[in-house]
């Protein structure tokens, strides 16, 4: 299920993909749903303004457009962020002090004071996004970025953010109802957000928005979308879920964060190498996010461990598939199987692969005779 997918479930109108995310139409309610509910979503943005510009002073008679008094008081503190695509203005740290003092001339010009910036920890966070000719005003209704669900503290060297670790069980088809198994589980982010998916848990449950510091925030109308959530979940119980790290120093940073999230005797944690792992099911879903390698001595360990998966996977995972999530885009070719599909993700600004290899039971013969139409079909589609 994709975020599209995700605001068609909850009602949202003229949901549409646009450059950075999805746009759709929605009252409060459907604003406060999209935030508890999303799994995929990082923000969720109230756009007030648009319009055309050509220098930093059209920017601001924008923002000055916007009534601030009317959407949070003044003791609230602000945060203004720029990002730009194809912009030619000099600075976009100007841009966003230009939006700045627009948003405490209106409030000096309503007699109310002005607000005060807090870069770290703001109230209200605006965001102003830049074309080459057009500027367009967001007010931020999360506060925090969404993948901070609350319950992790601790990570690994290089953690998938919870958002992205939900949208790639999504992608590979993961329901709830499989078996699912990280080999690699690091601190835990794959494990968390399965069990979330199985338990029917909204994934912002637990965490506070900026909506909630709105001037028309309508706590009573949160409350009932809060207790219709909590309605929905079903009993913690055990999981068909299991993870496994050779590290042993992140089992226990998996096991914290699986007591923060309340599944601490839900999952099942172990420490070994991903090829002493065995299936615990007849069939399932391995999702796991192997390391890129950036160092040549990594490169090169790696080049040796991905025959490896393809030995280990076609030896003891007959009926299951398995989904690597990867910067290292040899993986299809060296791993030695039938890559069906190869969905492109970014990682940050890292350009990944979800490469899903289902693995059926036959020959290695039969493996290879289907390589070369699933490979072109793959190609094609990237």
């Amino acid at each position: 299920m994709t975020l599209v997918a995700e605001l068609n479930a909850m009602g949202a109108n003229d949901v549409s993909k646009v450059d950075g995310g999805v746009a759709f139409r929605g009252d409060a309610d459907i604003m406060m749903k999209a935030n508890l509910h999303s799994r995929t979503a990082s923000r969720v943005l109230l756009k007030l303004a648009e319009g055309a510009y050509q220098q930093e002073s059209d920017i601001y008679q924008l923002a000055m457009q916007i009534d601030w008094p009317r959407w949070f008081d003044v003791s609230r503190s602000i945060k203004v962020k720029t990002d730009a695509i194809g912009a030619q203005l000099r600075s976009l740290d100007f841009v966003s002090l230009k939006v700045k003092d627009a948003v405490c001339d209106r409030f000096r010009q309503a007699n109310a004071g002005r607000p005060n910036v807090d870069t770290r920890t703001p109230d209200m966070r605006i965001h102003t996004f830049l074309t080459r000719d057009h500027a367009t005003i967001y007010l931020d209704t999360s506060g925090e970025p969404l993948f901070k669900r609350g319950w992790r503290e601790e990570t690994g060297e290089a953690p998938l953010r919870e958002n992205l670790a939900a949208g790639i069980l999504l992608i590979a088809g993961y329901d709830g109802s499989q078996p699912l198994l990280d080999p690699m589980c690091g601190s835990g982010t794959f494990l968390v957000e399965a069990a979330d998916i199985a338990l029917k848990r909204a994934p912002g449950r637990n965490r506070r928005f900026g909506f909630q510091r709105l001037r028309e925030f309508d706590a009573l109308s949160w409350e009932a979308l809060l207790s219709e959530a909590r309605a929905a979940e079903l009993p913690v119980r055990d999981l068909a879920i299991k993870g496994s790290d050779r590290a042993r120093n992140m089992l226990p940073i998996a096991r914290a964060n699986l007591q923060r999230a309340g599944l601490a005797d839900t999952i099942e944690l172990q420490a070994q190498d991903i090829l002493e792992a065995r299936p615990f099911a007849d069939s399932g879903f391995i999702v796991t996010n192997p390391p890129y390698g950036v160092r040549m001595d990594e490169q090169d360990a790696l080049a040796e461990l991905y025959p490896q998966l393809g030995d280990w996977l076609k030896a003891h995972f007959a009926g299951w598939t398995a989904h690597f999530f990867s910067g290292d885009l040899r993986l299809s070719d060296m791993i030695h199987l039938s890559v069906k599909r190869r969905t492109p993700l970014f990682n940050g600004s890292l350009p990944c692969r979800l490469f899903a290899i289902p693995m059926v039971a036959g020959s290695a013969r039969r493996e290879k005779l289907g390589a070369e139409d699933a490979n072109a079909d793959d190609s094609a589609a990237e």
